[in-house]
């Protein structure tokens, strides 16, 4: 009888680690891994990143969409809040920005409909105080739970010019210290 008590004690404390192991640390070390190729091993870091156009051989992200134009940037709230822009792209051109923590938590989203003349907001560390020139400025606060994580736009892009168009808008993407 003490044998089969074990046992299944043995298999709750086994279902409990790797339940905890997926829900804890399998999205930590998803996001290092994004954080790691996406900021280039950490030379591309407060800045935003440009990819090519999408094709069947893209794999940048886990598969890509044709219809996008992707800009990534991958932060670093060490030193400071960030002061995050993404221009409209001409034309009235759809986009989205969503900024992710550490733990693959979405955490903000912005987009054109919503912000037609851009989009703008400051990206603060949770338990740090709000920045006076954000609050003096206006700009609405993200605030992450994590040191490192990435925000990620994305502008609908299906065809060569309209990839071109949202190209020219992404190049002026900002996120920089506030």
């Amino acid at each position: 009888m003490r044998r089969p008590v074990l046992l299944l004690a043995a298999f709750a404390v086994t279902a409990l680690l790797v339940h905890l192991g997926a829900i804890v640390a399998a999205p930590r070390v998803i996001m290092a891994l994004a954080i790691g190729k996406l900021g280039q091993g950490g030379a591309a870091v407060n800045r935003f990143q440009f990819s090519r156009r999408t094709n069947a051989q893209s794999r940048d992200v886990v598969r890509p969409s044709p219809d996008l134009a992707y800009a990534s940037c991958v932060y670093d709230l060490e030193k400071g809040p960030l002061l995050v822009e993404a221009a409209p792209t001409p034309g009235g051109g759809y986009a989205s920005v969503s900024v992710f923590a550490g733990n693959t938590d979405n955490i903000g989203v912005f987009d054109t409909i919503a912000n037609p003349q851009g989009v703008r907001f400051a990206l603060v560390r949770a338990g740090e105080p709000f920045p006076d020139k954000a609050v003096r400025l206006q700009l609405p606060l993200v605030v992450s739970p994590s040191r490192k994580g990435v925000i990620l736009d994305r502008r609908l892009a299906p065809t060569q010019a309209a990839f071109d168009l949202a190209d020219k808008a992404r190049r002026a993407d900002r996120c920089a210290p506030l």
